[in-house]
Order: structure tokens, then C-alpha cells, then sequence
């Protein structure tokens, strides 16, 4: 399931930005990393003795329809390394060149959108929630052509493993019940190492990987992050967010928010993100059959009981993360929990309400000044109703702090970060990877940072940069 490869040569490798604290997490000096023979291996073209970079295969559903056989494009797994804590984790190359499953596409990456990913995937990280990390990006001296010629660059990206959905898609796709077998092992051992004890140890195994999506997802929802191509092929089975393209955050609250240019019909919009998540789960299933059961009327009996845990997870995990945004204490009044939430809600769609400042600003509401809060509503009246009812449940203010960040990836300071870096300047772009690295902290100074798009920064629109 994977071909061994090599990196295309960087004509002149320069480092934009080193994640000196990651590094060290994996054992690499950061120092090594910024001379040439360290940029050379974060763009694939010092490969450390007995390694073997390979580009991996898998299949997916995309935007709902079936390819069975996509792969690494444009990447390549460099290999694997033992972290401080004794994990085990890969180092990714994204951008290094065509291999053989490039498809039409040049196997490269400009500059913006791998710092793209590097800044929302090390802000998802600082936030709490599962993902892959960021190590490096490298500018390669290429040029890349998308609308306009582009300066091209490597991402050096870390995962506990690049194991999706597709890969087990693949692997079925063949029809070879001891390869599904094997990588089902694999991924058993390497992250639901539990499911080896059960009874049925590939449904365990799905059962995991259906419970960490259902808090994965639920982690996405309460944040307003906007995944934009969450296809079979970029959903992890460790649990980790993966594949940063065309993603955002929400601004003003609305479940049909889809800032991304390729998602025509918004079938990954913000509000059908856990739907779609539970039918990339059910593909999983269908992948996993022959493992499951030997009759396949059982095994599909089996599977769809399992699947059915989906939802409740969801909910749980989604509503206990919404308790603590609200400051409320779990279990405490639960028939006014549901009304209230859903009011909540219906103002914020109905007010075009920014939903981070929302639930940060909300903590001075409970803390007795609800000015900040009710300046972003026009309709006070509902709004102080809704206060009334919420005051009188007690919330605490200073759970709502832990969980309400002040700092997200705003889309307005990401693209002027990116543009500056592409022009050369790097400034802006270290300016915001400060404020994101510790969104939940108050900081003076970075005002800008936690305030919402200006009204002329007009309709939003990401790229997936291939």
C-alpha cells in the first residue's frame, strides 16, 4: 500500500518558519534543522540512513463520489520517529514533488497554503483538539503555476500516523482479506491497542475510531472550525485532524457557513460536518466487513448497530463541551439546558452574531456586565430575555474562560499573513502564530487578534492550493 520515492531536488531550500518546541518533542535539534544539510531533510532530499520515503495509497470518497485510487499526490511519508514520550510518530512531506499517484497535478505547493496548514493546524493544537502537527515549512526556490506563478515550498507535517479511511477503503478495494487484515492489525497496535482484547476485535477496532470522531468532530463544532473537503481520504482512524486545505474558522454564526471554492453544493459546510463524518464512518464499516463477520448479514448487522453509537458520542461530546461554554455545571437542570441552547442558537444565526467573540465576551456577562455580549445583537430585547434565564442557572465564569478562546486563526489576519509571506515578509505571519498559541490568555496588545473581520473584507473564499 505504499511505493518507495524520492523527494523532487529544491534548487534553494530557505526556512519560513521552524517549530523549535515540536522539534525538540521529536528528538531533532533545531539548531541541525536551520543549517543546509536540515533544510534538505525537511524537504526530502537528505534521507537519514536506513530510511525509506514512500508515497502511500489510498481511496476515497470524494465530495460523495468513489476514486479507487488516489495516494500521495504530492507527499511523501519520510519515515518514523520515537518521540520524548515514546510514541511513535511519522514525519510527512507535503509539496515534495509528483509521484505515481499525482494524477494531473504537479506534485507541488506554493508557498501560502502550507502556511496555511501550518498555522490552523499548531492553532487547533494550542486550542486542545486532536490533530497533526507542523514542523517546518521551506521555501524551495520553484516557482509553482496556479492562476499566476508562485514561490513553492515544502511542509515537514508530524502524525501519529497517516492511516484514513481511504487507506482502508484500498486495502479492500483489491479484495485481499489478508492485507485489510493486516493493516487492521497495524492500525489496532499502533492506536486502539484495547480492541486487541476484545471479543471482536475489528468491530472494537471500528468502534474506537467512531467514538474519536464523534469528540473530534464535536471539538470542530464547538471551536466554529470549518474543515472544507472532509472526504474519506481526510479522516484519520487515530482521530487526528488532517489535511488542512480550503479550512477556516466561522465568523458569524451560520450552520451553512462553507468558505471553501471547491465545495459547490456546501456538503461540508460547518453545520453538516457531523453528518458527514458519520457517513465517512459508515464507509468504514463497509470496508470492514469481511473482518467483522463471516456472514455478511451479520457483519452488516454488526456494523450498523455500532455505527448507531455515532450519534449519541456526538451529542454527549457536543453538549458537555457546550455546558462548559456556557459555564454551567454538567447534569444541573437539564430540561433547561436543551431550550436554552437552542434559543442561543437561533439568536446568533438570527443576528449574524461572531461566534468567537460571543462566548468569549459571555464570561463578562457572567461575571454581571453583559455590555460587551449585547453590543453584537440588534435585537436586545430577546437577547436580554435569554441573559435572564441563562444568569439564573448560575454559569461560572471562569470555566468559560478555559474553554472560550480569545485567539483563532481570524481569515482576514490569515490571508494577510499569507500574502505578506509570499510577498517575503514574515512579520505578520509571527505576529499571529503568537496570538494563536495561547488563544485562551488575554494578552494587551494583540487587540486586533481577537477582533472580527472588517466590514470591507467581503466574501471569503479558501483554496486547496493544488
Amino acid at each position: 500500500m505504499a511505493l518507495p520515492w524520492q523527494a523532487e531536488a529544491a534548487p534553494d531550500p530557505r526556512l519560513l518558519v521552524l517549530n523549535e518546541p515540536l522539534a525538540t518533542e521529536l528528538g531533532l535539534d533545531p539548531a541541525w534543522l536551520r543549517t543546509s544539510d536540515g533544510l534538505r531533510l525537511l524537504v526530502g532530499n537528505l534521507v537519514p540512513s536506513g530510511a525509506t520515503p514512500v508515497a502511500q495509497a489510498y481511496a476515497g470518497h470524494q465530495f460523495g463520489g468513489f476514486a479507487p485510487r488516489l495516494g500521495d499526490g504530492r507527499a511523501l511519508l519520510l519515515g518514523e520517529v520515537i518521540d520524548a514520550d515514546g510514541r511513535r510518530r511519522d514525519l510527512h512531506l507535503k509539496g515534495s514533488g509528483r509521484t505515481p499517484f499525482a494524477r494531473g497535478g504537479d506534485g507541488l505547493a506554493a508557498v501560502g497554503p502550507m502556511l496555511r496548514e501550518y498555522v490552523i493546524s499548531e492553532a487547533m493544537h494550542a486550542l486542545g483538539i486532536p490533530t497533526t502537527r507542523s514542523l517546518a515549512v521551506v521555501a524551495t526556490g520553484r516557482p509553482v503555476r496556479r492562476e499566476t506563478l508562485l514561490p513553492g515550498a515544502v511542509l515537514a507535517r508530524v502524525a501519529s500516523s497517516h492511516l484514513r479511511v481511504g487507506s482502508f477503503q484500498y486495502a479492500r478495494g483489491t479484495g485481499d482479506v489478508d492485507l485489510l487484515r493486516r493493516l487492521a492489525d497495524h492500525a489496532i497496535t499502533r492506536h486502539h491497542p484495547a480492541a486487541a482484547e476484545a471479543e471482536r476485535p475489528y468491530l472494537a477496532l471500528f468502534e474506537a475510531v467512531v467514538a474519536a470522531q464523534a469528540s473530534l468532530v464535536a471539538q470542530w463544532m464547538l471551536v466554529g472550525f470549518v474543515h472544507g473537503v472532509m472526504n474519506t481520504d481526510n479522516m484519520t482512524i487515530s482521530g487526528e485532524t488532517i489535511d488542512y486545505g480550503p479550512c477556516s474558522f466561522m465568523e458569524a454564526f451560520d450552520p451553512a457557513t462553507d468558505y471553501s471554492s471547491i465545495d459547490v453544493g456546501g456538503r461540508y459546510a460547518y453545520g453538516n460536518q457531523p453528518v458527514v463524518a458519520e457517513w465517512n464512518l459508515a464507509r468504514l464499516a463497509e470496508a470492514l466487513l469481511p473482518l467483522i463477520h463471516d456472514d455478511q448479514e451479520q457483519a452488516v448487522a454488526l456494523a450498523v448497530e455500532s455505527l448507531g453509537a455515532f450519534g449519541q458520542q456526538y451529542e454527549a461530546a457536543w453538549s458537555a463541551g457546550m455546558r462548559a461554554k456556557l459555564g454551567l455545571p454538567d447534569g444541573h437542570d437539564d430540561a433547561a439546558f436543551s431550550p436554552l441552547v437552542d434559543e442561543l442558537l437561533a439568536l446568533l444565526q438570527e443576528g449574524h452574531v461572531d461566534h468567537t467573540s460571543f462566548f468569549r465576551h459571555l464570561g463578562a456577562a457572567a461575571r454581571g456586565d453583559a455590555e460587551p455580549t449585547r453590543r453584537l445583537f440588534l435585537d436586545l430585547a430577546a437577547f436580554d430575555g435569554w441573559v435572564e434565564r441563562w444568569r439564573a442557572l448560575g454559569p461560572d465564569a471562569e470555566v468559560m474562560d478555559r474553554v472560550n478562546p480569545v485567539y483563532i486563526p481570524r481569515n482576514h489576519l490569515v490571508e494577510e499573513a499569507l500574502t505578506a509571506a509570499t510577498e517575503g515578509d514574515l512579520d505578520p505571519l509571527e505576529r499571529l502564530l503568537d496570538a494563536v498559541a495561547t488563544p485562551y490568555a488575554e494578552r494587551p496588545g494583540l487587540e486586533r487578534y481577537a477582533t472580527a473581520a472588517p466590514k470591507d473584507f467581503g466574501v471569503y473564499r479558501t483554496f486547496c492550493g493544488t
